[in-house]
């Protein structure tokens, strides 16, 4: 089953560059969208096959979160049940029959942090919200988290210290949602790989590789061994990030160990 997630940054603005060629040769059983900045009726996008679900920012032109599904689910909800969270239109849940779907667009902090108290409350509600769903069945968790975890994640961390997306408090935020029993799923599969999936759009930043990871799948770890593969799509255009992949399997994937290290079989 894949699953892809994206940052495109203006739906209306990445369809005119290919949005929807992407999305077939992509082939997803979900295809998750954050960032879409639009409201209802600006933009008619239908795929045969699939079924779409939207959640608008009151604010118009602004944040707001899409899902493309080929499995009908067994419920829809919008937003976290908390008031002050929810007008921004960031979070969409897809309750399905094994496991819930959610994709996120995590609020950024902001120049100067201006927002990072905000973030802090957004995050202990959030985890609170994703482990209540985790007691019901598994989380798979996807979206703009607007953090770089490690310092692997980002091009320059040591000149990127208190920027937004990566202070000592986001970070320690995402370490207490992998330490509550969640996996960083391309972390899971590649340690050491250093790859990004936002560039901004100053300095060349893309052309020279200078960017940061802070795309992810994030799911219950008690679904590890379903954790097929993770892709980061950095040759995908249309947007300042690239579109991010899960591959699950529906059994349990056998590990042998060889002179290479892991082979999944």
């Amino acid at each position: 089953m894949r699953f892809i997630s994206w940052n495109v940054n203006g739906l209306r603005a990445c369809e005119g560059k290919g949005f929807s060629e992407v999305f077939r040769a992509l082939d997803a059983d979900f295809f998750c969208l954050q960032e879409t900045k639009m409201q209802a009726g600006q933009l008619d996008l239908q795929y045969e096959g699939y079924q779409s679900f939207w959640n608008y920012a009151d604010k118009k032109g602004y944040s707001g979160t899409a899902v493309f599904t080929r499995h009908t689910p067994l419920n829809v909800t919008y937003g976290i049940g908390i008031d002050e969270h929810d007008h921004e239109g960031r979070v969409i849940t897809l309750e399905m029959d094994d496991f819930f779907l959610v994709t996120v667009y995590v609020p950024n902090a902001q120049d100067e942090l201006k927002r990072l108290d905000y973030r802090m409350r957004w995050e202990d509600d959030f985890l609170a919200y994703i482990k209540s769903l985790d007691a019901k069945k598994p989380v798979i968790v996807c979206g703009d988290l607007n953090v770089a975890h490690q310092e692997i994640d980002l091009k320059n961390p040591k000149t990127n210290r208190r920027n937004p997306g990566f202070t000592d408090e986001e970070r320690g935020k995402f370490t207490t949602w992998l330490e509550s029993g969640f996996t960083d799923t391309f972390r899971h599969l590649f340690p050491e790989q250093v790859t990004y999936s936002w560039w901004s759009y100053r300095f060349r930043a893309r052309e020279k590789n200078i960017g940061w990871r802070i795309d992810y799948f994030v799911t219950s770890k008690r679904i590890d061994d379903r954790i097929a593969d993770a892709k980061i799509h950095t040759e995908i255009m249309g947007s300042d990030h690239c579109p991010v992949e899960l591959v699950l399997c529906k059994f349990k994937i056998e590990v042998q160990f060889s002179g290479r290290g892991k082979d999944k079989i």
